[in-house]
């Protein structure tokens, strides 16, 4: 699974297809359109090797997923941050219009930093703050079990479980092509503090009950994201399935804007200005290691601003494209229904990762 996931992130790096953009939230990007992976469940969990994953904030989010769930106070009380930096950006107009925050605070800066690490310390102590500042919009929990549309025959506004609808599908007809779930609901998406990047899923299975899932995924961060949505979706997988009565099979990844973050400010303009020399240098290595050489010359040449440990992930990915995978784990599931599930119901044996690598999310 890690070498698909590093293969990737070289496709990236060299392909005739990728370029160099401003990305959404001002920072720079390194962007490849198509691409896609898939992982066979039955020789093992996909969960990244080459840098150590929190693998409880990956389950925590799966599970606050399929509670219906988009406050962060559960995330937060779980010391899962993940979320915390969109909820942050959605809220903070209506918390600086109360004096809560001041208004001059500049992104990326350490007062950024600060506030949003406050704001994370009020989500867990202070239950009517998180009320009211902790909804990250109608995201990923509430189209996965409360999509609502309005019925014009009944004239009410009426809820569908796509989750529940999907295992219940599958139960009655397995080998079926409608077993979706799509969080992507265009009436929603303006409220939500980040659209959903993993837009839909569907599912189906074969005449012996061997069950296999598609992601489609619009927006890929390859370094912090991509490895996370890998291990969840491949856990729900596991999830559905087992409730549907079925073995999984496969998790299949699609892909489709994939990219690495290449800092922010003057090292932003760097990266641009060398691209065409990063790739060169990275479609020329014979050996891993060779990666390692191509860090010290990012590092010796680009700008250091301060942020070049937090917002480069093209100094991160290199670093992991050095390192040599090691054997899948594998994943217990207790076997409840899915949106009873706690954090005890996890269970990954053999997991032997590579030290974690620590970057932050340019948002």
């Amino acid at each position: 699974m890690s070498q698909q996931y590093l293969d990737h992130a070289r496709a990236i790096l060299t392909s005739k297809r990728s370029n160099f953009k401003g990305g959404s939230k001002g920072s720079g990007i390194i962007s490849l359109f198509g691409y896609q992976n898939e992982y066979d469940l039955r020789e093992g969990y996909p969960l990244l090797t080459t840098k150590k994953m929190a693998t409880k904030a990956m389950f925590h989010e799966t599970i606050w997923f399929l509670r219906g769930d988009t406050n962060i106070k559960y995330l937060e009380d779980n010391n899962c941050t993940v979320w915390r930096p969109d909820a942050f950006q959605d809220n903070l107009p209506g918390m600086q219009k109360e004096g809560i925050f001041p208004e001059n605070i500049v992104k990326y800066s350490p007062d950024w930093d600060k506030a949003m690490e406050e704001y994370g310390q009020r989500i867990r102590e202070d239950e009517e703050f998180a009320r009211r500042w902790g909804d990250a919009g109608p995201i990923y929990g509430k189209q996965w079990r409360r999509w609502e549309y309005y019925d014009h025959e009944k004239g009410v506004f009426v809820e569908i479980d796509q989750v529940g609808k999907m295992i219940e599908g599958l139960k009655k007809n397995p080998t079926g092509k409608k077993h979706i779930v799509d969080s992507w609901n265009p009436g929603d998406t303006p409220k939500m503090s980040l659209p959903p990047c993993h837009v839909l899923y569907q599912a189906t299975a074969n005449e012996e009950g061997e069950m296999e899932l598609q992601l489609y995924q619009r927006s890929c961060d390859q370094f912090l994201g991509v490895p996370f949505n890998i291990a969840s979706y491949a856990a729900l997988t596991q999830i559905i399935a087992q409730e549907a009565g079925m073995v999984p099979k496969t998790f299949i990844h699609t892909f489709g804007d994939s990219h690495f973050y290449a800092a922010i400010g003057k090292r932003t303009l760097w990266h641009r200005e060398n691209f065409s020399e990063l790739q060169r240098r990275v479609k020329n290595v014979k050996q891993r290691e060779e990666y390692l050489e191509i860090v010290e010359w990012i590092n010796k040449n680009a700008p250091a601003d301060g942020n070049e440990e937090k917002y480069d992930h093209v100094t991160a990915i290199l670093e992991q494209l050095s390192r040599e995978p090691r054997p899948m784990p594998r994943l217990k599931i207790a076997k409840k229904p899915f949106d009873q599930l706690t954090i005890d119901d996890f269970v990954v044996e053999n997991y032997d990762p590579h030290p974690p690598i620590k970057r932050s999310m340019a948002v």
